[in-house]
């Protein structure tokens, strides 16, 4: 028997009420629907609650301020002016340090590589005062917004970067950071990973992460479930005071992956006020098919390099421009199909069918893996929305997902933190 995490009937009953009023399609041409949803994005607040461009501001030869034309080699997916073409107003920064060994010396590494990336993302908008400027509440984000720029939040993937310093967390929300992925794709000290168990067993939740949550409620620092293991998720449901998010998942019905979240994990999330942001990794939107080729190739790179999302800690740039170059060469020889706009929106309709239309958002994981068909980087954002007008979704659910839902769960965890 499935246990009810503590959901309200009103879940219940918005459940029930979206399946019966599920929006209806409208027949517009490709360039009406263009126009309205470049329209509705310059009314709304538009938020992608994920991006790991902060590694390439690392890089000393890469400039965010500048037009990178989309798909040439080192052009990344993220700059001002193609977030200006695509409608996008605000980008939660990833402070990404992958997982390493749980010593003093990897702790080490792994905090300097934080601050660098949290520098890195001070010294950008220091750089272009006149394009963006750095958000840490709702209304700077508005204010921003009504002023014409850019908007850059910051978020930490992983909470590695505290190895067991609680204090750190502080520092890390001094420097900006409004939200903080418990793990990556491999257990820490906080909890298990959704991936790369060192165990076969699931502890979930350590002590030291139900004090890590406790902080992050204390602090106004959202808690992010995104790659952790589903019994880490409920142990975070049940010890959070504030709603959570999972900036940049999926849906498990639709594609059965471990970094997404199950239906009765979904519910748990709504009823704890909540909300899902939809990656565009394809292989958290629809399932690839098998190829033991692939599989083999890649594995073989992964002992020689290390993963690929941990390709930025190589510090040597030669090394690292070689792996990167390898990896790049197994992915196109063996390339499934890619997941496109329309299989984001088939996990949105989900949710909202599950839930309603609060509890989902846009977390499109751009220069960590995200990247789909129609939608392949961040000029093209405004395509999404062509999306949903064309399955007739309303301006208010519209408004909800791009920004309205996320918007809400910050403030509140700001609000929760005064009254700790």
């Amino acid at each position: 028997m499935k246990k009810n995490h503590g959901i309200p009937l009103s879940l219940v009953i918005v459940s029930l009420w979206a399946a019966a009023c599920a929006p209806a399609k409208i027949n517009l041409d490709e360039g009406s629907l263009a126009a309205k949803a470049k329209a509705l994005h310059a009314k709304i607040l538009t938020v992608d609650t994920h991006c790991d461009t902060p590694g390439m501001l690392l890089r000393g030869n890469w400039d965010i301020g500048e037009r990178h034309e989309p798909g040439k080699p080192g052009s990344g997916l993220v700059d001002f002016p193609r977030m200006v073409e695509g409608g996008l107003d605000a980008m939660f920064f990833g402070v990404f340090v992958g997982q390493g060994p749980l010593t003093p010396e990897g702790y080490a590494k792994a905090k300097d590589r934080a601050f660098a990336e949290l520098d890195a993302i001070r010294k950008m908008t220091e750089k272009y005062p006149a394009l963006v400027g750095l958000a840490t509440t709702p209304a700077e984000a508005y204010r921003l917004k009504k002023e014409g720029k850019r908007i850059a939040f910051t978020g930490m993937e992983n909470g590695y970067p505290l190895g067991k310093d609680l204090s750190l967390l502080a520092d890390y929300a001094k420097r900006g950071i409004r939200y903080l992925t418990l793990c990556h794709s491999g257990d820490n000290d906080i909890c298990t990973s959704s991936t790369g168990k060192r165990t076969g067993d699931d502890p979930g939740l350590s002590e030291f992460g139900r004090k890590v949550v406790a902080e992050c409620n204390r602090l106004g620092v959202m808690v992010d479930v995104s790659h952790m293991s589903d019994k880490s998720f409920y142990d975070v449901i049940r010890s959070t005071k504030a709603p959570i998010i999972a900036s940049h998942s999926c849906c498990r019905a639709l594609c059965d992956n471990p970094r997404n979240l199950t239906d009765d994990m979904i519910r748990a999330l709504a009823g704890n006020g909540g909300v899902l942001q939809m990656c565009f990794l394809s292989g958290y939107l629809k399932a690839p098919k098998p190829n033991p080729e692939r599989d083999k190739a890649m594995k073989e790179l992964e002992a020689k390099y290390g993963t690929r999302r941990n390709l930025q800690n190589i510090q040597d740039q030669a090394l690292r421009a070689k792996a990167t170059q390898e990896y790049q060469a197994v992915m196109q020889k063996y390339s499934d199909e890619r997941a496109s706009v329309k299989d984001v929106v088939d996990h949105i309709d989900h949710i909202i069918k599950l839930v309603g239309d609060d509890y989902t958002g846009i977390g499109t994981d751009f220069d960590g893996g995200g990247s789909v068909t129609g939608c392949s980087d961040v000029s093209q954002m405004f395509q999404v929305t062509v999306e949903m007008l064309r399955r007739g979704y309303r301006e208010k659910t519209i408004r909800k997902i791009w920004g309205g839902n996320i918007i809400r769960v910050l403030q509140k965890a700001i609000d929760i933190s005064a009254k700790t």
